[in-house]
């Protein structure tokens, strides 16, 4: 597991777990308190948010621009816990820097030390190159210490030109991102390539059938993300076991009591309602 670095403040600790020399840095992602706690429990040092699983739980699309405020309620749950905070905001809920950049002043505020920021549009096509330049630039200016994770969909809605990407992820670097990411990446030899051409560490999205963790690393890899993997996992393990019941199969055991689970909640809740 990686430590978390000695640092002045929280974000200089999370931009440090970037340039760790002994493995990329793993950063699992959550989708509500429980989650997040128990990742960290875990001993995770930072937790990221995932989009999915907030839109998800919300009834509402993916990548749609449909969650801003669901991700910043999640953010104001989230950020006074004891790991360090990257949130998911998707293309930042709208085309106007300024909006984005104030979005991501509340989003600090809030406790995040990170956020991430993708190129991809809801209709499937990526934003000119110019345009997501300029998110990334105002973010910065309106809050120099938070990280931004400048994301490409390239090779989810590109087709995964390897010149474009690169293209695209100097853009980002010159307008002042502190790390870039490709999810869909896989190749190892474009993984390699993409490194020795950037300037920022690189993040990588797991896929379970891909390479893992330590191989990464050796690419040069300095930070992956598991995405909506263990959101996904949660669902297909509550899919399989109500199956199960319902079929007279017996399900295994193993999971979190409920008491275990009570006591994720923390301090006991004395707000309106509470019965003492």
């Amino acid at each position: 597991m990686t430590p978390v670095p000695a640092a002045t403040t929280p974000a200089a600790a999370f931009a440090a777990l970037h340039r760790a020399a002994a493995a990329p840095f793993l950063i699992p992602n959550a989708w509500d308190h429980a989650s997040a706690s128990v990742l960290a429990a875990q001993g995770f040092p930072a937790i990221g948010t995932t989009s999915l699983g907030v839109a998800a739980a919300a009834g509402l699309p993916d990548g749609a621009g449909a969650t801003r405020a669901e991700t910043l309620l999640l953010t104001r749950r989230l950020g006074p816990g004891p790991y360090l905070l990257s949130v998911d905001a998707e293309s930042g809920f709208g085309d106007d820097p300024d909006e984005v950049a104030e979005l991501a002043r509340e989003l600090a505020e809030a406790g995040a030390v990170g956020i991430n920021l993708e190129d991809g549009r809801r209709d499937g096509t990526l934003a000119p190159v110019a345009l997501h330049a300029a998110k990334i630039a105002a973010v910065k200016a309106a809050v120099p210490d938070l990280f931004v994770n400048a994301r490409t969909d390239t090779y989810w809605l590109g087709g995964g030109d390897e010149s474009a990407t690169t293209h695209r992820l100097q853009s980002y670097e010159q307008a002042g991102a502190d790390g870039v990411f490709v999810p869909g990446l896989t190749d190892p030899a474009a993984i390699t390539a993409l490194v020795k051409r950037l300037e920022t560490p690189l993040n990588i999205l797991y896929a379970p059938s891909g390479l893992t963790v330590p191989q990464l690393g050796d690419l040069g890899v300095r930070r992956v993300s598991l995405g909506s993997l263990l959101f996904r996992t949660a669902l297909g393990a509550a899919m399989g076991a109500a199956a199960d019941i319902r079929s007279g199969r017996p399900v295994p055991g193993g999971g979190p009591t409920y008491a275990q689970v009570q006591a994720l909640a923390g301090p006991a809740y004395t707000g309106p309602g509470h019965r003492g």
